[in-house]
């Protein structure tokens, strides 16, 4: 179970840490053309016949995992500089495209659709519900996705809700990805400030993806019905309205150092830029505070610093 001091606040701060958390990407596929219904004729003493041969269990659009699997060319060919590992296509169901992308309406509509492809993060519903909890306490009747996709950690979690007396804190998300659509082939690796193949030299790459923000805040709308939750905003939004520039500009009156000043302005520039080279767009923000009825927005997704 969670442990949760009552009489205290929790306030949470996960800059870049959804990104960095595990995923599962998967692809919906057509029916296989035996799959399809078929008529076959045959011949009987009072003449032709059709025979309607009902289809096999599988004729509708599947889920099948992206799986990461051996490279042939590194190990059995011994390319050089092929990598060890590869994504490929699962060829049958696993226990994983059975039960996860079931979680959220988001994804079954998607199912329909041969060549959708999705990526999903359990374990950041979970942390994104442990949030919500912490805030604002258990939902009486709590089913969460989050535990539905996990099992026995999210379960236990939410089979106790905490009897918080009154929901407090809240939680600020910064992280990088789509405001709500469900991330697609965003698994990249980065290894000494460049991009480089994900898979490649596994251990010394720095693996992330996107972050669904949408799949966060439904898993902490029914993780506690204490929270309500407010964006995603893109960040130079949010940095503006929060007051960055007005603070840069109180920095620099006290910068004589024109490398610093320097740096000074062409480092907030980037946090609210959002052009290619900016971080302004592609960054967001999410916050879950205690549910107030919608009675005050919090600054930064709407709100003002004036009650």
């Amino acid at each position: 179970m969670y442990c949760v001091d009552e009489d205290k606040s929790p306030f949470i701060f996960a800059h870049e840490f959804f990104d960095a958390l595990p995923i599962h990407a998967f692809q919906s596929v057509a029916p296989s053309p035996e799959n399809q219904p078929r008529e076959t004729t045959i011949t009987t003493p009072t003449g032709p016949t059709t025979l309607h041969q009902p289809p096999k269990h599988a004729n509708t659009p599947q889920w099948r995992e992206i799986m990461v699997t051996l490279n042939p060319e590194a190990v059995v060919e011994n390319k050089k500089d092929a990598p060890e590992f590869k994504l490929t296509l699962a060829k049958a169901s696993t226990p994983s495209s059975l039960v996860i992308p079931e979680i959220s309406e988001r994804y079954k509509a998607l199912k329909a659709r041969p060549g959708s492809t999705i990526e999903v993060s359990p374990e950041s519903r979970i942390y994104a519900a442990e949030f919500a909890r912490r805030i604002g306490g258990s939902s009486s009747s709590s089913s969460s996705s989050a535990s539905q996709a996990t099992g026995a950690r999210a379960a236990s979690a939410a089979s106790k809700p905490l009897g918080k007396r009154k929901p407090s804190g809240a939680a600020l998300i910064l992280d990088y990805g789509p405001a709500s659509t469900v991330p697609v082939n965003s698994l990249r690796g980065i290894r000494q400030h460049a991009k480089v193949p994900p898979l490649s030299s596994p251990g010394a790459v720095d693996v992330s993806a996107d972050v669904d923000f949408t799949a966060l805040a439904e898993a902490a709308i029914e993780a506690s019905e204490g929270v309500e939750v407010h964006g995603p905003v893109e960040q130079g939004d949010f940095l503006l309205s929060m007051g960055i520039a007005e603070r840069t500009e109180q920095l620099l009156k006290n910068v004589t150092d024109e490398e610093r000043r320097k740096n000074l302005e062409s480092g907030w520039k980037r946090l609210v830029d959002k052009g290619p080279g900016g971080m302004g767009k592609i960054y967001k923000a999410l916050a879950i505070i205690p549910e107030n009825g919608g009675r005050r927005r919090p600054v930064g997704f709407g709100g003002s610093i004036v009650p």
